[in-house]
């Protein structure tokens, strides 16, 4: 059977697109869709993104964003809580948060969704890492644990409820416990 070579997409071509729900990504010359967040992920993400804002934002030390896309080094992505310290957050002319990012975020989150690819997710991460980012999580729901990916360093497991897990230097007054985290799904 002769396939057909799958037609690759420029950046500025993915970029022209329209906007789909769930949201898609561009990646190597491919449109990923991400798959549709459900009930644990949307709970994390939004205490997260929460929770993080509740002791960098006001400070104006930085903010979390959930869903925000971010274009740098030829890939369009969408972590689920991208976190830009204070001088990094895009603005536009009015002074007001802009509406197109083009840099990696000072601290990416992943939550893993039921049958999303884990691979993918990391890759993402590490590439936040390379183009700057300070630290990555990627947060599994089903296996309790939490992997904490900082530059040029190995990545860390947090699986036992009493573990503090580590945040980026600019987020020094934020304490989460894996069991923090986690229970955010039985509230």
């Amino acid at each position: 059977m002769i396939q057909t070579p799958e037609k690759l997409l420029t950046l500025g071509e993915f970029l022209k697109l329209p906007e789909t729900e769930p949201a898609s990504e561009y990646v190597d010359g491919k449109v990923i869709q991400k798959p549709m967040p459900q009930g644990k992920h949307s709970s994390i993400q939004t205490e997260m993104a929460t929770t993080i804002n509740a002791v960098v934002r006001s400070p104006r030390i930085a903010r979390a964003f959930t869903e925000l896309r971010c274009t740098f080094g030829d890939r369009s992505i969408i972590p689920d809580v991208a976190v830009f310290t204070w001088q990094r957050i895009y603005r536009d002319e009015n002074g007001e948060i802009a509406n197109v990012f083009q840099a990696a975020p000072d601290w990416t989150i992943e939550i893993l969704s039921p049958d999303q690819n884990q691979t993918k997710v990391t890759k993402n991460i590490l590439h936040c890492l390379n183009h700057g980012a300070e630290m990555g999580w990627l947060v599994d729901p089903a296996e309790k644990t939490i992997f904490v990916s900082q530059q040029r360093q190995q990545a860390l497991v947090f699986d036992l409820p009493q573990q503090q897990i580590p945040v980026p230097a600019f987020a020094q007054g934020l304490t989460l416990t894996v069991e923090d985290v986690f229970n955010w799904l039985l509230d």
